[in-house]
Protein backbone atom coordinates (compact mmCIF):
# COMPACT_ATOMS: atom_id res chain seq x y z
CA UNK A 1 0.00 0.00 0.00
CA UNK A 2 2.86 2.46 0.73
CA UNK A 3 3.77 2.11 -3.05
CA UNK A 4 0.51 3.56 -3.89
CA UNK A 5 1.08 6.43 -1.90
CA UNK A 6 2.04 9.06 -4.05
CA UNK A 7 2.04 12.17 -1.27
CA UNK A 8 4.14 11.27 2.03
CA UNK A 9 1.27 11.79 5.39
CA UNK A 10 3.96 14.44 6.16
CA UNK A 11 4.16 16.67 3.65
CA UNK A 12 3.97 20.37 4.01
CA UNK A 13 4.21 22.28 1.19
CA UNK A 14 3.48 25.84 1.74
CA UNK A 15 1.32 26.66 -1.01
CA UNK A 16 -0.44 30.04 0.60
CA UNK A 17 3.16 31.50 1.07
CA UNK A 18 3.87 30.82 -2.99
CA UNK A 19 0.09 32.14 -3.70
CA UNK A 20 1.44 35.68 -5.38
CA UNK A 21 2.98 33.81 -7.65
CA UNK A 22 0.29 31.46 -8.59
CA UNK A 23 -1.90 34.13 -8.71
CA UNK A 24 0.70 35.89 -11.46
CA UNK A 25 0.63 32.94 -13.24
CA UNK A 26 -2.87 32.28 -13.78
CA UNK A 27 -3.29 35.94 -14.51
CA UNK A 28 -1.26 35.76 -17.87
CA UNK A 29 -3.07 32.36 -18.71
CA UNK A 30 -6.49 33.97 -18.07
CA UNK A 31 -5.61 37.07 -20.34
CA UNK A 32 -3.42 34.85 -22.79
CA UNK A 33 -6.72 32.91 -23.40
CA UNK A 34 -8.56 36.13 -24.06
CA UNK A 35 -6.51 37.60 -26.19
CA UNK A 36 -6.13 34.73 -28.39
CA UNK A 37 -9.87 34.41 -28.44
CA UNK A 38 -10.28 37.66 -29.44
CA UNK A 39 -7.20 37.64 -32.06
CA UNK A 40 -7.24 34.09 -33.61
CA UNK A 41 -10.48 33.06 -32.57
CA UNK A 42 -11.90 29.77 -32.82
CA UNK A 43 -11.74 26.89 -35.24
CA UNK A 44 -15.57 26.21 -34.87
CA UNK A 45 -16.79 23.03 -36.02
CA UNK A 46 -19.55 22.19 -38.45
CA UNK A 47 -21.75 21.65 -35.73
CA UNK A 48 -21.87 25.58 -35.09
CA UNK A 49 -21.04 27.14 -38.37
CA UNK A 50 -23.02 25.00 -40.65
CA UNK A 51 -22.38 22.67 -43.87
CA UNK A 52 -20.77 19.69 -45.26
CA UNK A 53 -18.60 17.27 -43.68
CA UNK A 54 -16.99 14.73 -45.42
CA UNK A 55 -14.85 12.26 -43.53
CA UNK A 56 -12.69 9.91 -46.63
CA UNK A 57 -10.15 6.98 -46.87
CA UNK A 58 -7.69 7.15 -50.29
CA UNK A 59 -6.45 4.14 -51.67
CA UNK A 60 -2.85 5.39 -50.00
CA UNK A 61 -1.43 8.52 -48.81
CA UNK A 62 -3.69 11.52 -49.62
CA UNK A 63 -2.34 14.24 -51.76
CA UNK A 64 -4.32 17.51 -50.07
CA UNK A 65 -2.75 19.48 -52.56
CA UNK A 66 -3.77 17.20 -55.56
CA UNK A 67 -7.97 16.85 -54.20
CA UNK A 68 -7.81 20.33 -53.31
CA UNK A 69 -7.36 21.18 -56.89
CA UNK A 70 -10.03 18.94 -57.89
CA UNK A 71 -12.40 20.01 -55.67
CA UNK A 72 -11.67 23.66 -56.49
CA UNK A 73 -12.68 23.72 -59.80
CA UNK A 74 -16.60 22.15 -58.79
CA UNK A 75 -17.66 25.82 -57.88
CA UNK A 76 -18.79 25.03 -54.43
CA UNK A 77 -17.14 27.87 -52.36
CA UNK A 78 -14.93 27.55 -49.94
CA UNK A 79 -13.87 23.79 -49.60
CA UNK A 80 -10.79 22.70 -46.80
CA UNK A 81 -8.96 19.57 -47.15
CA UNK A 82 -6.62 18.52 -44.27
CA UNK A 83 -5.79 14.93 -42.63
CA UNK A 84 -7.31 13.37 -40.29
CA UNK A 85 -5.69 11.25 -37.94
CA UNK A 86 -3.21 9.22 -40.69
CA UNK A 87 -2.06 9.60 -44.29
CA UNK A 88 -5.04 8.21 -45.50
CA UNK A 89 -7.89 9.44 -43.58
CA UNK A 90 -9.05 13.21 -45.22
CA UNK A 91 -11.83 15.54 -43.70
CA UNK A 92 -13.27 17.61 -46.20
CA UNK A 93 -15.19 20.79 -45.11
CA UNK A 94 -17.39 22.68 -47.42
CA UNK A 95 -19.65 25.50 -46.84
CA UNK A 96 -23.25 25.29 -46.85
CA UNK A 97 -24.45 25.66 -50.44
CA UNK A 98 -27.50 28.35 -51.80
CA UNK A 99 -30.98 25.92 -51.49
CA UNK A 100 -32.09 23.58 -49.24
CA UNK A 101 -31.15 20.15 -48.77
CA UNK A 102 -31.21 18.82 -52.78
CA UNK A 103 -28.75 21.15 -53.21
CA UNK A 104 -26.55 20.02 -50.17
CA UNK A 105 -26.42 16.71 -51.54
CA UNK A 106 -26.01 17.72 -54.86
CA UNK A 107 -22.90 19.03 -53.47
CA UNK A 108 -22.06 15.33 -51.69
CA UNK A 109 -22.55 13.57 -54.99
CA UNK A 110 -20.44 16.07 -57.14
CA UNK A 111 -17.63 15.71 -54.70
CA UNK A 112 -17.59 11.91 -54.51
CA UNK A 113 -18.06 11.76 -58.48
CA UNK A 114 -14.98 13.90 -58.57
CA UNK A 115 -12.49 12.04 -56.39
CA UNK A 116 -13.78 9.00 -57.91
CA UNK A 117 -11.63 5.87 -57.42
CA UNK A 118 -9.21 7.24 -55.38
CA UNK A 119 -11.44 6.78 -52.61
CA UNK A 120 -12.11 3.49 -50.95
CA UNK A 121 -14.49 4.54 -47.93
CA UNK A 122 -16.19 6.86 -46.82
CA UNK A 123 -16.78 6.84 -43.73
CA UNK A 124 -18.96 10.00 -42.07
CA UNK A 125 -20.99 12.61 -44.23
CA UNK A 126 -23.04 15.40 -42.16
CA UNK A 127 -24.75 18.57 -43.10
CA UNK A 128 -25.79 21.25 -40.41
CA UNK A 129 -27.73 24.01 -41.38
CA UNK A 130 -26.37 27.99 -40.58
CA UNK A 131 -30.05 28.40 -37.91
CA UNK A 132 -29.58 25.12 -36.51
CA UNK A 133 -25.53 25.90 -36.14
CA UNK A 134 -26.65 29.60 -34.58
CA UNK A 135 -29.18 27.41 -32.66
CA UNK A 136 -26.23 25.04 -30.75
CA UNK A 137 -23.67 28.03 -30.57
CA UNK A 138 -26.37 30.05 -28.15
CA UNK A 139 -27.34 26.53 -26.34
CA UNK A 140 -23.74 26.00 -25.61
CA UNK A 141 -23.11 29.35 -24.29
CA UNK A 142 -26.40 28.67 -22.03
CA UNK A 143 -25.17 25.25 -20.89
CA UNK A 144 -21.96 26.71 -19.73
CA UNK A 145 -23.40 29.69 -17.91
CA UNK A 146 -25.76 27.63 -16.45
CA UNK A 147 -23.97 25.21 -14.83
CA UNK A 148 -21.60 27.54 -13.30
CA UNK A 149 -23.89 29.51 -11.88
CA UNK A 150 -25.65 26.25 -10.36
CA UNK A 151 -22.33 25.39 -8.96
CA UNK A 152 -21.97 29.03 -7.30
CA UNK A 153 -25.71 28.82 -5.63
CA UNK A 154 -24.60 24.58 -4.54
CA UNK A 155 -21.72 26.01 -2.83
CA UNK A 156 -23.00 28.98 -1.55
CA UNK A 157 -25.68 26.83 0.23
CA UNK A 158 -23.11 23.93 1.02
CA UNK A 159 -20.36 26.53 2.46
CA UNK A 160 -20.79 30.33 2.64
CA UNK A 161 -21.07 32.99 -0.10
CA UNK A 162 -17.05 33.83 0.21
CA UNK A 163 -16.41 30.07 -0.84
CA UNK A 164 -19.14 30.45 -3.42
CA UNK A 165 -16.73 33.06 -5.13
CA UNK A 166 -13.47 31.52 -4.84
CA UNK A 167 -15.19 28.42 -6.41
CA UNK A 168 -16.88 30.13 -9.20
CA UNK A 169 -13.11 32.10 -9.76
CA UNK A 170 -11.52 28.40 -10.19
CA UNK A 171 -14.15 27.27 -12.69
CA UNK A 172 -13.84 30.51 -14.19
CA UNK A 173 -10.30 30.58 -14.87
CA UNK A 174 -10.23 26.60 -15.85
CA UNK A 175 -12.78 27.53 -18.53
CA UNK A 176 -11.16 30.40 -20.35
CA UNK A 177 -8.15 28.93 -20.32
CA UNK A 178 -9.33 25.92 -21.75
CA UNK A 179 -10.72 27.76 -24.51
CA UNK A 180 -7.45 29.54 -24.68
CA UNK A 181 -5.81 26.31 -25.23
CA UNK A 182 -8.34 25.58 -28.12
CA UNK A 183 -7.88 28.74 -29.96
CA UNK A 184 -3.92 28.62 -29.38
CA UNK A 185 -3.88 25.14 -31.59
CA UNK A 186 -6.58 25.83 -33.84
CA UNK A 187 -8.43 22.68 -32.37
CA UNK A 188 -12.01 22.26 -33.35
CA UNK A 189 -14.34 23.54 -31.27
CA UNK A 190 -17.70 21.16 -31.48
CA UNK A 191 -20.25 20.13 -29.74
CA UNK A 192 -17.74 17.68 -27.99
CA UNK A 193 -15.92 19.70 -26.79
CA UNK A 194 -18.72 22.07 -24.83
CA UNK A 195 -19.44 18.49 -23.24
CA UNK A 196 -15.62 18.45 -22.16
CA UNK A 197 -15.54 21.86 -20.90
CA UNK A 198 -18.83 20.58 -18.76
CA UNK A 199 -17.50 18.10 -17.68
CA UNK A 200 -14.21 19.60 -16.56
CA UNK A 201 -15.81 21.91 -14.75
CA UNK A 202 -17.68 19.06 -12.40
CA UNK A 203 -14.32 17.61 -12.20
CA UNK A 204 -12.88 21.05 -10.75
CA UNK A 205 -15.85 21.53 -8.70
CA UNK A 206 -15.82 18.20 -6.78
CA UNK A 207 -12.02 18.85 -6.20
CA UNK A 208 -12.78 22.07 -4.98
CA UNK A 209 -15.32 20.98 -3.08
CA UNK A 210 -13.23 18.00 -0.77
CA UNK A 211 -10.40 20.94 0.06
CA UNK A 212 -13.04 23.29 1.04
CA UNK A 213 -14.66 20.51 3.23
CA UNK A 214 -11.30 20.23 4.79
CA UNK A 215 -11.01 23.79 5.71
CA UNK A 216 -14.38 24.01 7.02
CA UNK A 217 -13.54 21.00 9.59
CA UNK A 218 -9.77 22.78 10.25
CA UNK A 219 -12.22 26.25 10.67
CA UNK A 220 -14.40 24.62 13.10
CA UNK A 221 -11.44 22.87 14.77
CA UNK A 222 -8.94 25.13 15.54
CA UNK A 223 -10.78 28.70 16.40
CA UNK A 224 -7.38 30.69 16.95
CA UNK A 225 -5.27 29.11 14.32
CA UNK A 226 -3.67 32.09 11.62
CA UNK A 227 -6.18 31.46 8.45
CA UNK A 228 -2.68 30.89 6.20
CA UNK A 229 -1.73 27.81 8.22
CA UNK A 230 -4.77 26.13 8.44
CA UNK A 231 -5.16 26.89 4.76
CA UNK A 232 -1.89 25.47 4.31
CA UNK A 233 -2.89 22.20 6.10
CA UNK A 234 -6.42 21.72 4.65
CA UNK A 235 -4.67 21.85 1.06
CA UNK A 236 -1.98 19.35 2.88
CA UNK A 237 -4.41 17.24 4.36
CA UNK A 238 -6.10 16.22 0.68
CA UNK A 239 -3.08 16.43 -1.27
CA UNK A 240 -2.56 12.80 -1.13
CA UNK A 241 -6.69 11.95 -2.34
CA UNK A 242 -5.63 15.58 -4.79
CA UNK A 243 -3.42 13.77 -6.76
CA UNK A 244 -4.35 9.89 -6.75
CA UNK A 245 -7.57 11.13 -8.32
CA UNK A 246 -6.01 12.98 -11.12
CA UNK A 247 -3.17 10.34 -11.93
CA UNK A 248 -5.86 7.69 -12.24
CA UNK A 249 -8.04 9.85 -14.45
CA UNK A 250 -4.90 11.04 -16.17
CA UNK A 251 -4.45 7.27 -17.33
CA UNK A 252 -7.45 6.78 -18.89
CA UNK A 253 -7.49 10.13 -20.63
CA UNK A 254 -4.19 9.17 -22.03
CA UNK A 255 -5.29 5.99 -23.18
CA UNK A 256 -8.67 7.71 -25.05
CA UNK A 257 -6.01 10.16 -26.94
CA UNK A 258 -3.50 7.26 -28.01
CA UNK A 259 -6.03 4.84 -29.28
CA UNK A 260 -9.33 6.97 -29.41
CA UNK A 261 -8.69 7.96 -33.16
CA UNK A 262 -9.18 11.35 -34.25
CA UNK A 263 -12.64 11.88 -34.13
CA UNK A 264 -12.32 12.18 -30.10
CA UNK A 265 -8.90 13.60 -30.38
CA UNK A 266 -10.15 17.06 -29.20
CA UNK A 267 -12.04 15.94 -26.76
CA UNK A 268 -9.21 14.11 -25.24
CA UNK A 269 -7.12 16.57 -24.95
CA UNK A 270 -9.67 19.57 -23.67
CA UNK A 271 -10.36 16.73 -20.48
CA UNK A 272 -6.70 16.28 -20.07
CA UNK A 273 -6.12 19.56 -19.85
CA UNK A 274 -8.95 19.91 -17.27
CA UNK A 275 -7.80 17.62 -14.97
CA UNK A 276 -4.46 19.20 -15.20
CA UNK A 277 -5.62 22.95 -14.76
CA UNK A 278 -8.71 21.94 -12.58
CA UNK A 279 -6.25 20.31 -9.83
CA UNK A 280 -4.09 23.19 -10.06
CA UNK A 281 -6.64 25.79 -9.36
CA UNK A 282 -8.15 23.90 -6.71
CA UNK A 283 -5.24 24.13 -4.68
CA UNK A 284 -3.46 27.50 -6.13
CA UNK A 285 -6.92 29.79 -6.47
CA UNK A 286 -9.53 28.58 -4.70
CA UNK A 287 -8.26 27.86 -1.01
CA UNK A 288 -6.09 31.21 -1.00
CA UNK A 289 -8.52 33.53 -2.66
CA UNK A 290 -10.29 32.85 0.96
CA UNK A 291 -7.67 34.80 2.29
CA UNK A 292 -8.86 37.63 1.26
CA UNK A 293 -12.65 37.52 2.01
CA UNK A 294 -12.10 35.74 5.42
CA UNK A 295 -14.84 33.51 6.06
CA UNK A 296 -16.56 34.52 9.87
CA UNK A 297 -15.39 31.15 11.69
CA UNK A 298 -18.61 31.75 13.76
CA UNK A 299 -20.97 31.61 10.10
CA UNK A 300 -19.46 28.48 9.74
CA UNK A 301 -21.99 25.79 10.23
CA UNK A 302 -21.34 22.20 11.81
CA UNK A 303 -23.97 20.68 9.70
CA UNK A 304 -22.69 18.59 6.63
CA UNK A 305 -21.21 15.10 6.53
CA UNK A 306 -17.27 15.54 5.96
CA UNK A 307 -16.27 15.44 1.77
CA UNK A 308 -13.25 14.81 2.57
CA UNK A 309 -13.38 11.72 4.78
CA UNK A 310 -15.87 10.25 2.77
CA UNK A 311 -13.34 10.96 -0.31
CA UNK A 312 -10.88 8.87 1.34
Amino acid sequence: MKLLKLVPADTNIQFINKRLIAFVFSGFLVLGSIGLFLGQGLNLGIDFLGGILIEARTDGPADIGQLRSDLGGLGLGEISLQEFGSPVDVLIRIQKQEGGEAAQTAAIEAVKAELGKRIVEYRRTEFVGPTVGAELREAAIYAVVSAILAMLLYIWFRFEWQFGLGAVLALGHDVITTIGLFALFQLEFNLATVAAILTIAGYSINDTVVVYDRVRENMRRYKTMPYETLFNNAINQTLSRTVVTSVTTLLALLALYAFGGEVIRGLSIALIWGVLIGTYSSISLAVPFLLYVRPDRGDISAAGGNATEAAE
